[in-house]
């Protein structure tokens, strides 16, 4: 059953591969994946930002989830992270996200970084297809989601899959990591 978000016009992702990027397809394509339970839309790119998106869409910001990527060093390694957060929360990066990561500083990565990194544009990162081995933590009201709403690793659509898929992706862990 198709899930109804708002004013979305959703199809099975694996039926546009092309609103995808490319490690978010390969993810989703992979043998083991769950694919037949995500979805996918195209928006207006200019759309893309969760407060301009929510309007125009009519989606309550509790049902998107949004991905942040962080870094920090500890003894000259860095140490990168994908967080995944509800809409309506922020990722509390300098407490339990650092802590997780056992860094003494922890910011958001810088952009022109996180997009080489992930090979996905700003404002649509997402952790399906993150980078290995980064950790994906996974705030566990975004993990508790019926549906959530998240970036499809490009700014002109989104990808909605369940909550318990986020908490199933490779190298994610359930926390309370969200203030």
């Amino acid at each position: 059953m198709t899930p109804r978000l708002g004013t979305l016009d959703l199809v099975p992702a694996l039926d546009r591969l092309d609103l995808l990027a490319a490690p978010v397809a390969a993810a989703l394509s992979a043998p083991g994946a769950t694919a037949e339970s995500a979805w996918v839309c195209e928006i207006d790119p200019g759309l893309a930002d969760t407060a301009a998106f929510s309007q125009a869409y009519a989606v309550p910001l509790e049902a998107s989830a949004n991905c942040v990527v962080v870094l920090g060093k500890r003894a000259g390694e860095e140490r990168a992270a994908a967080c995944v957060v509800r809409a309506d929360t922020r990722a509390d990066v300098n407490g339990a996200v650092r802590r997780r990561l056992d860094v003494r500083k922890l910011s958001f990565a810088p952009m022109d970084w996180a997009t080489e990194t992930t090979a996905m544009e700003y404002g649509g990162i997402t952790p399906v297809g993150a980078p290995e081995p980064w950790p994906i933590l996974v705030d566990e009201r975004a993990a508790a989601l019926e549906w959530a709403l998240i970036g499809s690793g490009v700014r002109r659509s989104k990808l909605v899959v369940p909550g318990p898929l986020l908490a199933a992706l490779p190298g994610a862990e359930v926390a309370a990591i969200a203030l």
